[in-house]
């Protein structure tokens, strides 16, 4: 599962990239700085698999992981192939969800694209870009599909509707993930059209650092602009960001981060408000060898749990042995959490909880 990053050229797309991998991406005051997309795997922020370390006092530790793709800046025209706009859609296409990067800061040694700071402004290009690149798609198939409808198929009628559905709201500007599906087959096919706009969405206010708390005006703007999308607005002040990355000691970080006005920083909020934009929630396996948060859909079952690891123990599932986090914290280890009869025996159809510490029984 990978979240994408876009936004028009030159906002601090690259910039917040080389905060989250650490993996050093181009990044420079000019337009299309990234051509290539770069890929980082970033480390989920996780105080509960620190707490765990403390307790279990294991050999090794492994956090969750999520990849960031850092995806070169779309300008207006993209749709129509503008500044390589059809590479950078595809890139876009292969990623699960998107984070979007808005200049929220005034500063004029900093080139703007459009030659003056305006997020509403930006926002919409690319929202633009993204909706003419689907109406695209949509009516590329629209026109495939209308044939079959016409001779009584009703596979074909239900894409047909949903099809017009989409099509009109893309021509009122609005994104695809505003139509709702309807039923289980239209939920299929919906996904099946691999549009750029069903993709959930995560916003970056880029802001200077005297912002970083409270944010500003832009942010207000952008705050308002996207009330009934139900999306997550996160201030970020990303140059800040990448001095504290460079910090080399955690009591260095921790002053600056205090300096501020800031809890943590603001990557480590973005990175778990990612992971959660995936649909992604974590389990740990907690023994002396290791001590390890896996990764796993949201909704997953116990047998689905188990694949992660190892795909035989998911064919061979017999149980799950389960402790709540809070549970496996309030005794400290697991045989006082057995003793206290907070253990539990799940089967084939647990709903696996966020948190939950696991063990599976298998036979293959």
């Amino acid at each position: 599962m990978k979240a994408g990053i876009v936004g028009l050229p030159n906002v601090g797309k690259s910039t917040l990239f080389n905060c989250l991998s650490n993996a050093k991406a181009q990044s420079a005051n000019f337009p299309f700085c990234t051509i290539e997309p770069n890929i980082g795997v970033v480390n989920v922020p996780d105080p509960r698999l620190e707490k765990l370390e403390e307790l279990v006092k294991p050999e090794r530790v492994q956090p969750a992981t999520v990849d960031i793709v850092d995806i070169a800046g779309l300008v207006k025209g993209a749709s129509k192939g503008e500044g390589l706009g059809n590479q950078f859609l595809g890139n876009i296409r292969e990623c699960n969800a998107i984070i979007h990067v808005l200049r929220c800061f005034d500063n004029d040694n900093i080139v703007h694209v459009d030659g003056n700071v305006n997020p509403v402004r930006d926002k919409e290009t690319i929202d633009i870009e993204l909706q003419l690149k689907d109406l695209d798609t949509v009516e590329k198939r629209l026109e495939k599909v209308k044939r079959a409808a016409k001779t009584g198929n009703k596979e074909a009628q239900v894409e047909e509707a949903l099809l017009n559905r989409l099509r009109d709201n893309l021509l009122q500007a609005k994104s695809a993930r505003t139509v709702e599906p309807k039923n289980a087959d239209e939920e299929v096919l919906l996904e099946s059209f691999q549009l750029i706009t069903t993709k959930p969405v995560l916003y970056v206010c880029n802001v200077d650092e005297g912002s970083a708390v409270n944010g500003n005006k832009y942010v207000d703007q952008i705050r308002e602009l996207v009330k009934e999308e139900n999306a997550e607005v996160i201030v970020l002040a990303v140059g800040t960001e990448a001095d504290i990355t460079e910090l080399e000691t955690y009591e260095e970080r921790k002053m600056f981060l205090e300096d501020l006005g800031l809890q943590e920083p603001g990557a480590s909020v973005l990175i778990r408000a990612a992971y959660k934009l995936l649909n992604q929630q974590t389990y740990f396996t907690a023994g002396v060898k290791e001590v390890r948060a896996w990764t796993i859909n949201i909704g997953d079952t116990a047998p689905q749990a188990a694949g992660v690891i190892h795909t035989d123990f998911e064919k061979g599932f017999i149980r799950a042995e389960v402790i709540a986090y809070d549970d496996y914290v309030a005794f400290g280890t697991e045989a006082k959490v057995k003793e206290a009869g907070k253990l539990r025996v799940e089967g084939k159809e647990y709903i696996v909880k966020d948190g939950d510490v696991m063990h599976f029984r298998f036979n293959v």
